[in-house]
């Protein structure tokens, strides 16, 4: 059988919830409202696909340039080039500044 090379490919470790995280995700995740200028860290969600990156941008940390409908359009850097990603705020965490 080949090998399959889907969209959420080699996630399995990736993708897993911590047993205290397990179930639906909060309203104030999903609510939550980001300002244009923002730091945000790119933190996959699995419980919800709609919105969600590809897992290349999962830990990373973005700029906030616009909104676009519910979702939020992020600058993400890989390597010497600037990503433009449209990403739901479930996947998205306030940066801390650590």
């Amino acid at each position: 059988m080949r090998k399959s090379k889907g969209y959420r490919a080699k996630t399995r470790s990736l993708l897993k919830r911590k047993p205290r995280e397990r179930g639906k995700t909060g309203l104030s995740k999903i609510l939550r409202e980001y300002t244009s200028g923002e730091k945000v860290v790119v933190k996959l969600d699995p419980s919800m696909h709609k919105g969600m990156p590809h897992r290349r941008y999962h830990g990373r940390i973005g700029l906030i340039t616009a909104k676009r409908g519910r979702a939020y359009v992020v600058n993400v850097t890989q390597g010497d080039a600037t990503k433009q990603i449209i990403v739901r705020p479930e996947h998205l965490e306030p940066h801390t500044g650590r």
